[in-house]
């Protein structure tokens, strides 16, 4: 995944995560990048600076993940969780066997349902690029536990 601070035609300000570089400018370029103040689809990446780890950080990551900075981040957060206890509950689980499921149903094999489990990226991209779409679900902070 990648992580790009984004930004609106308007100067709203706001992330977007993308499985690559590519799939972002295919979003932008076909206008499904929409900023989430004020709906326009004019978006551009904010100018970053390199996040580089240090080893005695990982403190401080696991607080920001787990909510405890500002509102917005507890609001994220819980929304987070919201999407997830909404795919558990109406999704089957397939486990390591994601991505062999997600093309029995993208070729009509198998009946269509909703599933969730895990892929490798490598298994991600290849979905990707058979044009079975799959996203991956944001990590919680139980997660890291």
């Amino acid at each position: 995944m990648i992580h790009y601070d984004l930004i609106c035609k308007h100067g709203h300000k706001f992330d977007g995560w993308f499985t690559t570089s590519v799939a972002y400018d295919e979003q932008r370029r076909s206008k499904d990048i929409l900023c989430p103040s004020c709906g326009t689809a004019e978006i551009d990446k904010q100018l970053m600076t390199p996040s580089i780890p240090r080893k005695g950080n990982s403190k401080n990551s696991r607080q920001l993940l787990s909510g405890a900075g500002d509102a917005q981040t507890k609001k994220l957060v819980a929304k987070l969780r919201e999407l997830r206890q909404h795919v558990e509950r109406h999704a089957d689980y397939v486990g390591d066997r994601f991505a062999h499921e997600a093309r029995r149903i993208h070729y009509k094999e198998t009946e269509e349902r909703g599933i969730y489990g895990e892929a490798s990226p490598e298994d991600a991209r290849a979905l990707i690029d058979e044009g079975i779409e799959v996203q991956p679900l944001p990590p919680l902070p139980e997660d890291f536990n």
